[in-house]
């Protein structure tokens, strides 16, 4: 049976951020993800997984500033020093969290940098990470997200991913696969995941059109969570989906995966 994690940045928000972990457990989430821990201390941080029970899944490297649009670095020339500084300050909140995975946004290609400049600057800051993850025993996962929603961002292809893969050639990077994201970039989930399935590490839903809880759009999950079950899929699915009508309303499909 898939293992959910609840992503605390999308669901459960009726609640202060950290009453979602009381109301994630009761739900019957056993893991949790967000985008980011950094403006939280890591002590409370901590308390509140083990207080509740609850595994610390994911959460990415520092990706600039959100509320100014930045949705990762890692691709961006210039800010390479801004992104090494950021993977130290993330090794050191998993580490305190004992969270086995993180994900790097590559971001969003800015005016007058060419895709191919932007490929070689990703490359090298996704080596840099993974060589000092590794050391942490920590994995780093790399996302597809789609165009529609983050215009110009710069990974946005199961095959785009898999070519920088073979290419750095670390054994310590991997695949976060959006299940949302690539409905819309892509479709053919079912076999997409299954050819890919080596190189996933971890996943994450949501519906399409308007990125809900399943069961609200076009993607048949029942289906496609036995198919996954049948794979050699070992990692979490996380929820980053917005609720369409609160939270707990919304959870009826997730009753037979506790």
């Amino acid at each position: 049976m898939p293992k959910f994690a609840a992503n605390l940045s999308m669901i459960f928000t009726e609640e202060d951020f950290f009453s979602r972990f009381e109301k994630a457990k009761s739900a019957g989430f056993k893991g949790v993800e967000y985008l980011f821990p950094y403006d939280f201390p890591v002590e409370v941080l901590a308390e509140a997984l083990q207080k509740n029970d609850l595994t610390q899944v994911l959460f990415n490297l520092p990706a600039g500033v959100w509320a100014a649009g930045d949705r990762g670095i890692a691709c961006i020339p210039g800010r390479e020093e801004e992104f090494r500084s950021g993977v130290d300050k993330a090794i050191a909140y998993a580490k305190a969290l004992n969270c086995t995975q993180l994900n790097c946004l590559a971001g969003k290609v800015p005016e007058g940098v060419s895709s191919s400049e932007a490929h070689q600057v990703f490359a090298g800051n996704i080596r840099y990470a993974a060589d000092k993850l590794q050391a942490e025993n920590i994995r780093l996962l790399i996302e597809m997200v789609n165009i529609i929603d983050v215009p110009g961002f710069f990974l946005n292809t199961s095959a785009q991913a898999l070519s920088i893969l073979e290419e750095v050639n670390h054994p310590n990077i991997k695949i976060q696969y959006d299940i949302y994201h690539m409905q819309i970039m892509e479709g053919d989930l079912a076999r997409t995941i299954k050819a890919n399935i080596d190189n996933i590490q971890h996943m994450q839903l949501a519906d399409n059109p308007g990125r809900h809880e399943p069961g609200t759009g076009e993607i048949n999950y029942p289906f496609l969570f036995d198919f996954i079950d049948q794979l050699p899929y070992e990692g979490w699915i996380g929820c980053e989906y917005i609720p369409a009508a609160g939270t707990e309303e919304g959870l009826g499909w997730f009753n037979d995966y506790k």
